[in-house]
């Protein structure tokens, strides 16, 4: 249960940065109201706030959080922007997927 902390803080930082980032893209390029704009903003306040929950160092936070938005990324557009990820991608998820388990898990001495 305690490597399952560290993923669920990962899921909601990356919900908060791609969702303002998406929200503040809406806002600039689809001509979506003010509002949008500020709520965006907001999220990626709160997501540089969440990564400081992670008990890790900063240079391991940001490295796994890497591969985290990578996946989250694939997913968000796919869902999202009806992008259809094609072999390449998902083998990159994939590498990332594996990094992102050795660097958090892969025993150290």
């Amino acid at each position: 249960m305690p490597n399952l902390q560290p993923l669920a803080l990962y899921l909601l930082a990356g919900l908060c940065e791609i969702g303002g980032g998406y929200l503040m893209w809406q806002w600039l390029k689809a001509d979506q109201p003010a509002w949008t704009g500020l709520l965006g903003a907001f999220l990626l306040i709160v997501y540089g706030w969440v990564a400081t929950w992670q008990s890790m160092t900063f240079g391991k936070t940001y490295a796994v959080y890497g591969g985290v938005f990578i996946l989250m990324s694939i997913a968000w557009a796919w869902y999202f922007d009806g992008f259809r990820p094609d072999r390449y991608d998902v083998i990159g998820g994939v590498v990332c997927f594996v990094g992102i388990g050795i660097i958090l898990f892969w025993p150290r001495s």
